[in-house]
């Protein structure tokens, strides 16, 4: 099990993806923090740093709720490169800057509260 990263109050971590997830954009914040430069992020699945304790039914709920056209927010356990994790505030934006059809999500995440991960962890735990 690795050691968790705490993000700083200013970090702020934005991806963006095409309809099937992936990446087409990271910011310097994502890549440091995940620990991926950013040619190793861009072409991969967002779920490259999908952590194994994250439920399932957390992000079927995320992407049923970004393709339907709305916003997601939620909290999110990730993984890093090295085997660490992080957590953050996620809100997931289905991207209507295009003009053809779906185009692809924002995600921007910030710090969570050690108060707010301790729910995410009690609601997590009941979840599949």
């Amino acid at each position: 099990m690795g050691s968790e990263y705490v993000l700083k109050d200013t970090d702020f971590l934005v991806s963006q993806t095409d309809e099937k997830g992936v990446i087409l954009f990271a910011n310097e914040d994502f890549c440091k923090i995940a620990g991926y430069t950013l040619e190793e992020l861009v072409g991969k699945p967002h779920s490259i740093v999908r952590h194994r304790d994250m439920p399932r039914a957390a992000f079927k709920d995320l992407w049923d709720t970004a393709k339907s056209g709305k916003v997601w927010t939620g909290y999110v356990k990730n993984a890093t490169k090295s085997g660490g994790y992080y957590w953050v505030y996620a809100t997931v934006y289905p991207n209507i800057a295009c003009g053809s059809g779906s185009c692809g999500f924002m995600s921007c995440r910030r710090k969570a509260s050690s108060e707010e991960i301790a729910e995410a962890e009690r609601l997590y735990k009941t979840m599949n």
